[in-house]
């Protein structure tokens, strides 16, 4: 079986964490899911990166989405730094950390890339409440992630599902349509010409409109 693609269920496992024994992503059943790998405790750019990620914590649990970090790492490890980020820098990390000490789960969801080493990259994994991949993120080991795009897509993939919309690019601050959602393509003739009456567009192919629940 291959690394889990965009739209299939995500591949289930049971891990151990800083917060005890996990069965994913059925004991997250309901709720949105980002999982992350990192490739090293006590190191500078993954320090940072879970204090970014702790400091949007209350806004990710607003958007009803939990985070999961991993790494090749015993979960020793993991206790042993995460008290020391909260004793150094004054974050206590709230969300639980994989121990993959194997890299079993690691190489199961391709977060191993072999030309950069045999730890994990750090892989993003954004996962809805019914256990499908929505988006993966690949960034290298000398470069941290954008929390706040993260925090961007899976606010945008709730906007998706619940108004049957696409978004567009830097939402919600596009440069042609600001903040509105982007009309789902007409099926038909009779639809392609309604378009322009119902909608505000740039012509019958490209409508877009107000949200209500941004």
């Amino acid at each position: 079986m291959g690394i889990p693609l965009i739209g299939e269920r995500i591949p289930e496992f049971e891990a151990v964490t800083t917060k005890g024994v996990i069965k994913f992503p059925d004991d997250f059943k309901g709720k949105w899911v980002v999982l992350f790998s990192h490739p090293a405790d006590f190191t500078p750019v993954c320090t940072t990166e879970f204090v970014a990620f702790q400091k949007r914590f209350d806004e990710f649990q607003k958007l009803n989405t939990e985070l999961v970090g991993l790494s090749i790492d015993q979960v020793f490890s993991h206790i042993k730094w995460v008290e020391w980020i909260k004793d150094k820098l004054g974050v206590e990390i709230k969300f639980p950390v994989i121990a993959d000490d194997r890299g079993k789960i690691a190489e199961m969801l391709g977060m191993i890339h072999p030309a950069k080493g045999t730890n994990t990259v750090r892989a993003v994994f954004i996962i809805d409440p019914k256990g499908i991949l929505r988006a993966v993120l690949y960034y290298p080991q000398e470069l941290g992630r954008n929390m706040d795009e993260i925090l961007r897509m899976v606010k945008g993939f709730q906007v998706i599902d619940e108004n049957g919309v696409a978004l567009p690019a830097n939402w919600p601050n596009n440069e042609l349509v600001n903040d509105e959602a982007i009309v789902p393509p007409a099926s038909t003739v009779k639809d392609a010409e309604q378009r322009t009456k119902e909608y505000e567009c740039f012509d019958w192919w490209f409508c877009h409109k107000k949200l209500n629940n941004k």
